[in-house]
């Protein structure tokens, strides 16, 4: 017997067009409308308390779970491509509490605190499509790229997280050959998590008569190549990420009118709040 409940089941509240326009999922991970606006639904009462949840925000599962409750096109969230990550969060705040997120931010002149209101719709309409089919040359190589997926944005994260913890580690060491040593380590680790990351960015490098798609040799690559290449490929992959990723957001202080950008993190614990 059918619910007859149903028809008051929650509904779409808007429509989403992807920045990556459907491009970057592996098969069956998406369900695109032909419209290609996906619907998407305000969150529930348990997606609420999942946001709120420690182990499921220490480990990032609370945001795939969250996506596949409120944009249920999305059929596998860890395979997301990055650059709709935001435009995806932000779509489900609106969809869940309206347009307007108050913010506190304090001002950098007078160091009062107020409380300011962002326009979502405003902040969706910033996050423009990304074109990784531009490639990168750089003399007798040509770049391709991809956006990273949301799992490996969570490795990342969680990489760093341990790497920040044993800098805390370091900075109470009282040894200074200790502490060197240390610290020399740690910024061996911190350098190969971000040579794998922009690893997992490079779709293939085109050389002459071959075109190389290998992780580890793409990793021994970066390992290898002169600091030029490597910072002026790390600079492309960042103008890359930087259309689908909210801008920093212009502020104009309530108590001394001081006109100033303020970051906009979207933190699923206090996001959804």
């Amino acid at each position: 017997m059918s619910n007859p409940l149903k028809q008051y089941f929650r509904r779409p509240a808007l429509y989403l067009s992807l920045p990556s326009r459907g491009e970057f999922y592996p098969e069956g991970a998406l369900d695109m409308p032909e419209n290609g606006e996906l619907p998407v639904y305000p969150m529930t009462a348990i997606d609420e308390i999942t946001s709120k949840t420690p182990d499921s925000l220490f480990n990032g599962t609370a945001v795939p779970e969250i996506i596949k409750s409120c944009v249920p096109a999305i059929k596998d969230p860890w395979a997301i491509p990055s650059v709709d990550m935001d435009a995806i969060l932000v779509a489900i705040r609106a969809a869940t509490s309206g347009n307007d997120l108050e913010i506190n931010s304090e001002c950098p002149s007078c160091k009062e605190e107020g409380k300011y209101n962002i326009n979502l719709g405003y902040l969706l309409s910033g996050l423009k499509p990304t074109d990784y089919n531009q490639p990168l040359v750089l003399g007798e190589l040509i770049f391709k790229f991809k956006p990273l997926s949301y799992n490996k944005v969570n490795e990342g994260n969680m990489a760093q997280f341990t790497i920040q913890q044993e800098i805390v580690k370091m900075q109470e060491m009282t040894d200074n050959d200790a502490r060197g040593k240390y610290g020399s380590e740690i910024m061996k680790k911190l350098t190969r998590m971000n040579m794998e990351l922009i690893t997992a960015v490079v779709e293939s490098i085109a050389v002459p008569g071959d075109v190389v798609t290998n992780r580890e040799h793409v990793l021994e690559f970066l390992s290898s190549c002169d600091k030029t290449t490597y910072e002026t490929i790390r600079e492309y992959v960042t103008k890359l990420r930087d259309n689908s990723t909210i801008k920093p957001q212009k502020i104009k202080c309530v108590s001394c009118e001081h006109e100033y950008e303020q970051s906009l993190s979207l933190n699923v614990s206090d996001f959804f709040a």
